[in-house]
């Protein structure tokens, strides 16, 4: 019994040795990790690593690690010449190849997702327009709504109001439902429903250009396709899939 007991202590002491040595192990992977990823992808800020599965050391000796989740930030959305924030861009990767020194990892599945802000959306959006939630009937129909200074917008986009045009339009406010669709390169697109008739003639293009735009999502690994967006209280929330994504190497 004695013998047993001691039998029984040293496995649990070598157990914790290596559970032990199996955490210091993933993280370092992590943190190199996400240094590759850093470089590969261009990103201003170092992402969030997870190392999925246990025990870490036998995924690294079959050269295969079962899901790495990773969290970035530094990732930015272009419309028009203007730069803002993607929030909340998450990646979750599956059958993940390596190399022993971690410098070449390559998913063999992921899926992706990130968010933008109204906030930031009416940041990129054309001059005077502001983005905003269009209530829940029409978030489920992926529309959002666009508002703004009927003056304003027409002025962003370079028109000359005549001083009598001007004082017609003065006060007057647009307000449209725009549909948020994806096109065949990832870019999102919105484009209103409809438009209110102006009083003046010779505007109505002017005006659905200073309100349909789009944003292309900058950051994200090239391999992850977007195909799909769904618009919710705080924002526009993206998701996609991909095989074979190079994260680093």
């Amino acid at each position: 019994m004695r013998a047993l007991r001691i039998l029984l202590i040293i496995a649990i002491v070598l157990g914790g040795i290596f559970v032990a040595a199996d955490r210091i192990a993933v993280n370092i992977a992590e943190s190199k990790t996400a240094d590759k990823i850093k470089s590969s992808q261009r990103l201003s800020s170092t992402p969030d690593v997870d190392i999925k599965g246990f025990p870490f050391l036998t995924q690294v000796l079959g050269k295969e690690l079962d899901e790495v989740d990773v969290s970035l930030s530094g990732v930015t959305a272009t419309a028009g010449g203007h730069s803002v924030n993607v929030t909340e861009v998450t990646a979750e990767l599956y059958a993940v190849k390596i190399d022993s020194s971690f410098s070449s990892a390559v998913a063999g599945r992921a899926d992706g997702a990130a968010q933008i802000s109204y906030a930031d959306l009416s940041k990129a959006a054309p001059k005077g327009a502001t983005v905003g939630y269009a209530g829940a009937e029409r978030a489920a129909k992926g529309q959002v709504k666009v508002t703004g200074p009927l003056t304003d917008l027409l002025e962003g986009q370079g028109v000359v109001l005549p001083a009598s045009v001007k004082a017609l339009l003065q006060g007057r406010t647009v307000s449209a439902y725009s549909t948020v669709s994806l096109n065949g390169s990832g870019s999102v697109q919105l484009r209103a429903e409809s438009l209110p008739k102006l009083p003046v003639p010779g505007f109505d293009q002017r005006l659905r250009k200073a309100v349909d735009y789009d944003l292309k999502i900058d950051g994200m690994p090239s391999s992850i396709k977007l195909n799909k967006v769904t618009a919710t209280e705080s924002g526009l929330r993206f998701s996609g899939e991909g095989t074979d994504v190079r994260l680093a190497g």
